[in-house]
């Protein structure tokens, strides 16, 4: 969950403004927190006290507007009598992955997934990216090696992470979808060499930068079990105490039932 919010902070400033380049200061002043980290706490919290995904989607939302939502999304935020819309963006992926982390059972995972993506988006691609990043997530916590996980996603989501960061990077363009944003996501951990290289590689391809850099670094901590210190520093400071309660009530909760090879904070 951490390493979802650390990419998003990161890659926030990149997001309008893509670099294209993984040489870049990680941090700036203007570095900071959107709709990817809300969502993600949402989810979090709702696995945390049992609240209804989309009830805790709106609290949240609620409570930190103007974070970059998307229009329909900030629509049905605001009007709990709207239902979930027909929509493949990845907005569903982006904040699922807790879900990976919570769930010891795989099957538990692809179904709590799904349930999390139809609370707002209908769509099966929305379905299908939020279950490939949950997916990829509890495969990584469990300890399948890269491979594995990339035989898996292929197999099941038919996805193509036969590609490369580099190869993609010069053609890449801004795109909102789960069949534009997932794949890319997956394959900057998949091309990485650690956390922050992961991050590096996600930004680097453009488009949309902070929800890319999010569902990638989901992965990779993961997989690589640490974040760098001087990362956790940089992420915690940003964000609002309330927000730092449920990432780290969840994180205990979570990786405790592990091991003790991960930074809980």
């Amino acid at each position: 969950m951490l390493g979802a919010i650390a990419g998003d902070i990161i890659g926030s400033r990149f997001e309008r403004f893509n670099i294209k380049s993984e040489k870049f200061e990680l941090f700036s002043p203007d570095s900071c927190f959107t709709d990817d980290t809300v969502m993600t706490v949402a989810i979090a919290d709702s696995l945390l006290t049992g609240e209804d995904y989309a009830v805790s989607m709106r609290k949240w939302g609620q409570r930190y507007p103007n974070r970059g939502y998307g229009q329909r999304f900030a629509l049905w935020l605001g009007n709990p009598n709207l239902s979930a819309s027909d929509s493949s963006g990845n907005g569903a992926a982006m904040r699922v992955s807790p879900i990976g982390m919570f769930f010891n059972g795989f099957e538990d995972v692809l179904a709590e997934a799904e349930r999390s993506a139809l609370a707002s988006h209908n769509h099966p691609e929305a379905v299908k990216g939020a279950q490939a990043i949950a997916a990829s997530v509890y495969l990584a916590k469990n300890g399948d090696n890269k491979g594995e996980i990339r035989k898996f996603i292929i197999e099941t989501f038919a996805y193509n992470l036969e590609q490369t960061i580099e190869s993609m990077r010069p053609n890449y363009h801004l795109d909102f979808t789960c069949q534009g944003t997932v794949p890319q996501a997956i394959i900057a951990f998949l091309d990485s060499t650690g956390f922050e290289d992961t991050i590096r590689k996600a930004i680097s391809l453009g488009g949309d930068s902070d929800t890319i850099a999010c569902m990638a670094g989901a992965i990779a901590h993961a997989y690589y079990r640490k974040i760098p210190a001087f990362i956790v520093g940089e992420v915690r400071q940003r964000l609002t105490k309330e927000l730092l309660e449920v990432v780290d009530n969840f994180s205990w909760k979570a990786f405790q039932s592990i091991d003790n090879r991960f930074q809980l904070s």
